[in-house]
């Protein structure tokens, strides 16, 4: 009999009051969603759960025992959701509760409800919510070492996900004290995860071998200490994140090993979301060991399983990697299609950071050559360098670097000795160059820069409508004329 089980074997005792049952049932799946096992958690809340997303019964509760069924109902419900608007219920929940805990003047239950809720908006991507939520709620918490410890590593995963690596690892160094000897082994693992993390990500930005070095080892602290917290959930995403950064160091036949690893893990636990990110991570290294065709096939059902949830930034990475596959495949149309649809997913839910690489990666693909036209990957740029404005990932300024070289070769003159080249091709290119900049300085107005190009308005029109077809939607929305109020006249 394990822990939960021992506990749950208090409800026997006849004397219990409704409140004192609710209450027993709350404190395990607590401590069962904290590991991970969402299952057992949904198992032990036993009457009080309702389904996925539903209101609990908290009929005949008082006001402080309902609101901790409605947290751990809440908090349940946005790690077990998979579909569209699981997150929204789950933070519809939650919400609830804490609004009861801070009428009730409970601040430290409070904290811990926005702290949870904070979790649901980073699920979604909507870093900036998240962040909020979560320093608002670390602010809030009094003499609670461990729920302070919990926040702080939350707050520095959002910063991780939202490429503030520098911020995330100023966090974690200043709250290390908080998991020390004293704190359990799963937030223990949880921070060393997270470290290593933010050491990999920000070894692979800056060429920083000492970092990746440091970066194993933290794994490998993670990993002890998950599997002394009989975490096996966890132990499969540390497996995953290890094979991440075998891959980023070349070392793919270690990497597949993990991710085999993983794989299993995950089989067992029945948990789809998971094996999802561990396809997604397969996909990258059969990318880089150029096995096009099984990377695409590996990445089919990782997106069909992100497509129907809410993690929309998981669902954006997995469509770049993609974008990569089907432009290696010289699927170049469906390519171009995916990466702008990633760019679409991942700026629709503020994650700009995962919008601007999208957009790179669309210029690194196919900027170069006439898939896009030099107007095309001119905005492109304009747009990666908007959405990365603020992030601290050197790689991502790298990569912007880059590409800044690769359109401006695009907008040069042609050489007559480039590859494909063709005076017709060279030709058309730079008619499309003069034909948006004359829309972009009239406003769109199709009269004003055909003026500017020394055109007819007709012929202009014409133009955009066979040659220049990309060219339309810089121009203003058409207006279909006023019928004549006059009748024709009789004959």
């Amino acid at each position: 009999m394990n822990l939960a089980d021992e506990r749950l074997k208090q409800l026997d005792n006849p004397s219990l009051t409704t409140d004192e049952r609710a209450v027993i049932r709350c404190r395990v799946a607590a401590d069962l969603i904290h590991a991970g096992q969402y299952e057992a958690a949904r198992e032990s809340l036993g009457e009080l759960w309702r389904g996925e997303g539903e209101r609990p019964n908290v009929a005949g509760l008082g006001e402080s025992t309902a609101a901790e069924v409605l947290l751990q109902a809440g908090a349940l419900s946005g790690w077990l959701g998979k579909g569209k608007g699981a997150q929204e219920t789950a933070k519809d929940l939650i919400s609830e509760s804490a609004a009861l805990f801070e009428r009730l003047g409970e601040s430290n239950r409070a904290a811990a409800a926005r702290s949870d809720l904070g979790l649901c908006y980073w699920r979604e991507g909507a870093y900036s919510e998240a962040r909020a939520i979560l320093e608002s709620a670390s602010a809030q918490i009094k003499e609670d070492a461990t729920l302070k410890a919990k926040t702080v590593l939350r707050l520095a995963i959002v910063e991780t996900w939202d490429g503030r690596y520098s911020d995330s690892l100023r966090l974690l160094t200043d709250a290390a004290p908080l998991f020390g000897e004293g704190t359990s082994h799963h937030l223990r693992g949880s921070f060393h995860n997270e470290l290593a993390l933010v050491l990999r990500r920000l070894g692979t930005a800056e060429r920083r071998q000492d970092y990746h070095d440091r970066a194993i080892i933290e794994y490998t602290a993670a990993a002890y200490h998950f599997d002394l917290a009989r975490h096996e959930r966890y132990v499969g995403r540390i497996e995953n994140n290890l094979a991440f950064l075998l891959y980023k160091l070349g070392r793919y036949a270690d990497a597949h090993e993990h991710l085999d690893r993983a794989q299993s893990i995950f089989t067992r636990l029945r948990d789809a979301s998971s094996l999802a990110q561990v396809d997604e991570t397969r996909a990258r290294v059969l990318v880089a060991e150029r096995k096009y065709r099984d990377a695409d096939r590996t990445l089919a059902g990782a997106l069909k399983t992100l497509e129907q949830g809410d993690a929309s930034a998981l669902l954006a990475e997995a469509l770049s990697v993609q974008g990569v596959i089907w432009a290696r495949l010289l699927a170049f149309d469906a390519s171009i299609n995916v990466l702008r649809r990633a760019a679409e997913v991942a700026e629709g839910i503020g994650a700009k950071t995962y919008a601007g690489q999208a957009v790179l990666t669309l210029i690194e693909e196919h900027g170069a050559s006439k898939r896009l036209t030099p107007a095309e990957a001119y905005d492109a740029y304009q747009k990666a360098e908007r959405l990365l404005r603020n992030s601290q990932n050197a790689e991502d300024k790298e990569r912007l670097l880059a590409c800044a070289h690769i359109v401006m070769r695009r907008l040069s003159d042609p050489a007559i000795h480039e590859n494909n080249f063709s005076l017709y091709g060279a030709v058309h290119e730079l008619e499309a160059k003069l034909i948006a900049q004359a829309l972009e300085e009239s406003g769109g107005t199709v009269t004003k820069a055909a003026r500017l190009l020394g055109l007819k308005h007709q012929t202009l029109i014409g133009m955009l409508q066979t040659r220049h077809k990309g060219l339309q939607d810089k121009r203003t929305p058409i207006e279909k004329r006023l019928k004549s109020i006059m009748n024709k006249p009789e004959e």
